[in-house]
């Protein structure tokens, strides 16, 4: 059955298997090499495509797209399957669950994974799409089986998970906080930058006016007294004053004597 042109002409059909019809018959008659008279589920490598894609890729679904995939044993050196899209990855979550028959419970007919799709690399960014990775139990893989498989694939059904309300309105209020942290962030690093370059700024104003002071105290004259500087002997000899006090037995002795009496 094609997807567009050739739909299954079944007016009000809805693709809604159990998880034991999806084992039981669609899963393993597909291992098993056998026909299905109904191709309503396409085999895709999914990890080629990020899961928006794949409701466009899927044959039948609505809110819920199945698809056969192969399996892969031989990813890395931990022997994990590479579960990588271009865009993101697919994380397990929680432990795998056997899947028993109704009309036999001790009869294990599958183990179901399941996985949720993160965006980016690294830690990513958890989405709300969700697949379930069924595949049969490994003694029907085994060599020593009744019948031989014929392919070695899984079947996936990926979905998107219902948002409540709530989780809508914390999501919001995170990003808005987010937001918010990267504006404070941004405007306490541009304050601190202000106020570096205010700081490294202001003292120079001041700076320059005190070394300017400082040059004109250096600069200008000092008003210091007049020394009065001694006079010789001859002047002193010979001032007004001290003239008639001189004595003529002080003038036989001066050695200026000849000089004063010429």
């Amino acid at each position: 059955m094609e997807r567009r042109g050739s739909q299954l002409d079944l007016p009000g059909f809805r693709f809604y298997p159990t998880e034991e019809e999806l084992l039981d018959f669609y899963l393993r008659r597909v291992v098993l090499g056998q026909k299905l008279h109904f191709d309503v589920i396409g085999s895709l490598n999914i990890y080629r495509h990020d899961p928006w894609e794949l409701p466009g890729l899927a044959k039948i679904g609505e809110r819920e797209w199945y698809f056969f995939v192969p399996r892969d044993r031989k990813s890395g050196s931990s022997g994990r399957p590479n579960r990588t899209t271009e865009r993101g990855f697919w994380k397990a979550t929680g432990s795998d669950r056997q899947i028993r028959k109704a009309a036999e419970p001790g009869r294990v007919i599958g183990v179901k994974k399941t996985l949720v799709f993160y965006q980016g690399r690294a830690a990513g960014t958890k989405t709300d799409w969700v697949m379930n990775e069924y595949r049969l139990p490994e003694a029907a893989n085994s060599a020593s089986s009744a019948m031989p498989l014929k392919e070695d694939v899984v079947l996936c059904k990926v979905y998107r998970k219902a948002t409540s309300l709530k989780e809508l309105e914390q999501r919001a209020a995170k990003e808005e906080d987010a937001k918010a942290s990267q504006g404070y962030n941004s405007t306490a690093a541009d304050s601190a930058s202000n106020s570096d370059q205010e700081t490294y700024q202001s003292p120079s104003a001041p700076m320059d006016c005190d070394v300017k002071e400082m040059k004109q105290e250096v600069i200008r004259p000092l008003n210091l007294p007049e020394l009065q500087v001694p006079m010789s002997g001859i002047e002193w000899m010979q001032d007004p004053f001290v003239a008639p006090l001189r004595s003529p037995w002080l003038d036989q002795w001066s050695p200026y004597a000849n000089i004063l009496h010429f």
